[in-house]
């Protein structure tokens, strides 16, 4: 495995092959991003592991600054998952002079659900995604479904600006209580740790209903927040979302259902496809 830290070497080491999968991370890695490596790998020629905390994406009061930075234990699992090549440049490689081009999600996608608690937070999504995905020549990208509204905005991009990459959505990895893989679940305490998966029961919950026939969305989405704040959490939201662009369900409509919510200091997001 190569790893790589200038532009100038990625694009050397990546000319003789025509057709990289790209995983694309902030590193502090886990067995849910060594899941996308497996899966990149048998889409490409070559499989690309890109590790890069990005400013751009963290408003002024998140954890930018203190965000782990794991660099070499992430290349070790990253080694042992058989990724090719790791691409780990450092801010002043990626963004050479101040980034005034930026890619802005339509406000209609974007502003909703995380856009609303974290203002800006896809638009540095957005830049940093095209921006890696030039630099690596990627033909395909995998990312995890856990971050759902992300990779609608990272698809609907691709589509909208032509780009011939195939972008992949690998399903939630989870511990065996039911509680989504994350970075930030490092964050937790050990007592949080054991809290945390009522996160992902209320979901569950929540779907149940829907599948059994209940359709009172407002109702069951109160009753979600309802339970999350009873049991100590500061929920942002519990929804339910058709799945085609994340707006309110009508009937018949495939739908998706999503929280985010605080635990102690750590805000910790889960879905769950209905």
């Amino acid at each position: 495995m190569k790893l790589i830290h200038t532009l100038a070497q990625l694009q050397s080491t990546l000319s003789v092959y025509r057709h990289p999968a790209v995983v694309p991370t902030m590193g502090n890695l886990h067995a849910g991003h060594i899941a996308l490596v497996h899966a990149a790998k048998p889409l490409g020629d070559v499989t690309v592991a890109t590790i890069f905390v990005n400013r751009l994406q963290f408003g002024p009061k998140e954890d930018f600054a203190t965000y782990p930075r794991t660099l070499e234990a992430d290349c070790a699992q990253l080694d042992a998952a058989g990724c090719d090549i790791v691409f780990a440049p450092s801010e002043k490689e990626l963004y050479p002079e101040a980034q005034s081009f930026l890619i802005q999600p339509p406000p209609e996608l974007a502003d909703i659900l995380e856009g609303e608690f974290r203002p800006g937070f896809f638009t540095g999504v957005a830049t940093i995604v095209m921006k890696l995905l030039s630099c690596t020549q990627a033909r395909t990208a995998v990312f995890g479904k856990k971050d759902y509204q992300q990779l609608m905005v990272i698809r609907q991009m691709v589509k909208q600006f032509n780009m011939p990459i195939d972008i992949v959505g690998l399903d939630t990895l989870r511990a065996e209580d039911g509680l989504a893989m994350s970075s930030r679940n490092g964050y937790l305490s050990a007592t949080e740790r054991k809290e945390a998966v009522l996160l992902s029961h209320t979901l569950q919950t929540l779907a149940d209903s829907i599948r059994g026939g209940r359709s009172n969305y407002a109702e069951l989405e109160a009753e979600a927040m309802a339970l999350l704040s009873l049991a100590g959490w500061k929920p942002d939201y519990v929804v339910a979302r058709r799945r085609a662009d994340l707006q309110v369900p009508q009937t018949g409509d495939a739908l998706v259902v999503l929280a985010a919510a605080k635990l102690g200091t750590t805000r910790l997001i889960d879905n769950l496809e209905v």
